[in-house]
């Protein structure tokens, strides 16, 4: 089964779809960055058997999870956390949630004990569930 149906993504949004949802008030405060299977080839990591993953970004759009997609229609993807931190705050996200279904337990030094703690894959939680801050949103001031 497609992992975005899994999450319970309903809808996509464009990159240049988010400054208008941002200022309509329509757009949710945090993001997810997911893991998932690579679509678009390059960026460096041409190899598609040695990096079998990219990242890819959720948002709310009226309490309905959509994924970023391109212009041209394809789901966004970055294959660097870094280079995808910058373009959230671009985008004027300030935390995010961060979701690796896909690779296994174990792979980047997790225990066992750490696999009994993770929660199966299932789908995410409606809305905004951080209280806003002093200022409306999310500052770490509270």
């Amino acid at each position: 089964m497609d992992q975005d149906v899994l999450l319970g993504v309903t809808t996509t949004v464009t990159q240049a779809d988010l400054p208008y949802l941002r200022e309509a008030g329509r757009l949710g405060e945090y993001a997810v960055v997911y893991r998932v299977s690579r679509n678009q080839l390059g960026g460096g990591f041409g190899d598609q058997d040695k990096h079998p993953f990219a990242w890819g970004v959720l948002v709310y759009v009226d309490a309905q999870l959509g994924r970023v997609h391109s212009a041209r229609g394809a789901g966004r993807e970055w294959n660097s956390l870094d280079r995808l931190e910058r373009w959230l705050r671009d985008q004027g996200f300030w935390y995010w949630w961060t979701r690796n279904d896909l690779e296994p337990l174990g792979a980047n030094g997790a225990t066992e004990e750490d696999e009994e703690d993770t929660p199966s894959l299932g789908p995410l939680p409606p809305g905004d569930l951080l209280p806003p801050g002093p200022s409306g949103g999310f500052d770490g001031a509270d």
